[in-house]
């Protein structure tokens, strides 16, 4: 069991609530469950009727209990980087560990006496992220736990977000009835599941998290997460036209767009891609039409982020990443490259059962957690492990005792009866 981790993670998008429990198990991560709960949860930036957020994640958590066959304790929370703030600590502490060698104490101290600075009364510490630890003149990324020195400095990023919405959504998640392990903005989630802050030593990373409400940029520079702007602009806004036009739900319109335009054809087809009844009445649309309908609201968007993005783009070589929900839309990427004029590419996660653009962030609080248990400590599970290994050996009980009915079982009881 000690090779063995289980967590939950949540994310509070702006229409949806996102569940993912996973574990690590010999350094490898494997997704047990995901769920997703449909819920109008941020408007315009403010957080819309928790009770219903609320409801939402109890709506999540029930069901993937019932598959998981184990209780849900703890999670790990993301939320919008909305109105962030980034405070740079440079923190040095004497080592006080035998023979001067650095042990966790030494940085525990480092990162308690950075923690000490007095930051803005409507902002709550998110995140303490260590940047960059340095030892006898020697920096590194890496932590420095068994080196000899006599003091040790850590470059300390405080990630502070406001108290509003930071606790109302702790709030929504202890109502139902969870604990929550720790938190991360979303933004950060990204950076941490793409491997971006490895690639952002050298050059400017743009992370463009383009939900349903909204566009989050996220800028990554030297290494870590410089700072966040939220643009009101995103996939509903998109699909304004075609919802108003033929009357279709926010759900289809955004399927449609991901799945049916594909936005750098010079002759779209007059085939349709959606048929469907509306009130007795069989209604049939195009790709030719979805596209139409959503050129110019994606023409305002791409000149949104090139005003955003132009300052970045003019201080050295700079990568953008489309991600988020929108991630997923064809060859949205290459509009925005020829206008940016530098790379642009869209990222989905590679991680079986969470290939899904729309899960990056969530799937990223898993690598940002685990990458402080070195610090903190933690042993802690998401779940009641006594109750998740009960049920597995049930149903592993089960396999062996040929009673699971499974298509294999039923093959097989029919080719038996043949014979017989």
């Amino acid at each position: 069991m000690s090779d063995k981790q289980i967590f939950a993670a949540i994310e509070v998008a702006d229409r949806e609530i996102r569940l993912i429990v996973g574990e690590f198990f010999n350094t490898r991560f494997n997704i047990i469950k995901v769920e997703k709960v449909a819920v109008d949860a941020f408007e315009q930036n403010q957080l819309q009727q928790p009770e219903n957020i609320t409801k939402a994640i109890q709506k999540a958590t029930y069901q993937a209990e019932k598959v998981i066959g184990a209780p849900i304790k703890k999670v790990i929370l993301a939320i919008p980087s909305i109105d962030v703030k980034r405070y740079s600590v440079k923190s040095t502490v004497d080592v006080e560990g035998i023979d001067c060698v650095v042990t966790v104490n030494d940085i525990r101290a480092a990162i308690k006496k950075a923690q000490m600075i007095n930051i803005d009364p409507d902002y709550a510490l998110i995140q303490t992220v260590c940047v960059k630890y340095t030892v006898n003149g020697i920096s590194s990324r890496r932590i420095p736990i068994g080196e000899i020195g006599h003091s040790l400095t850590i470059d300390v990023d405080l990630l502070c977000a406001s108290k509003s919405i930071a606790f109302d959504l702790v709030s929504c998640v202890e109502n139902a009835g969870l604990q929550v392990m720790d938190i991360f903005l979303d933004i950060y989630g990204v950076g941490k599941e793409a491997a971006l802050f490895e690639q952002a030593v050298d050059q400017n990373i743009i992370i463009l998290k383009l939900e349903r409400n909204s566009t989050t940029l996220g800028l990554l520079s030297q290494g870590k997460l410089m700072s966040c702007v939220i643009d009101a602009n995103g996939l509903l806004n998109f699909g304004k036209n075609l919802c108003q036009k033929y009357n279709l739900k926010e759900a289809e319109v955004v399927e449609l767009m991901k799945y049916n335009a594909r936005l750098t054809e010079k002759v779209y087809s007059n085939n349709p891609v959606y048929i469907w009844n509306d009130q007795g009445e069989t209604q049939k649309i195009s790709e030719k039409q979805v596209c139409e309908e959503m050129s110019l609201a994606i023409q305002t968007w791409i000149n949104n982020i090139e005003k955003l993005c132009r300052p970045i783009l003019q201080a050295g070589p700079t990568t953008v990443v489309i991600t988020g929900e929108g991630g997923e839309m064809q060859d949205l990427n290459v509009l925005l490259q020829k206008r940016l004029q530098c790379e642009v590419r869209n990222y989905i996660p590679e991680t079986l059962g969470g290939r899904n653009a729309g899960l990056t962030g969530c799937l990223g609080l898993f690598y940002a957690y685990k990458d402080k248990l070195p610090i903190t400590g933690y042993t802690d599970n998401s779940l009641d492990m006594d109750v998740f290994m009960k049920s597995v050996a049930y149903r592993e009980k089960e396999k062996a005792s040929g009673q699971e009915d499974t298509l294999t079982n039923k093959l097989k009881s029919i080719l038996f009866d043949n014979r017989k």
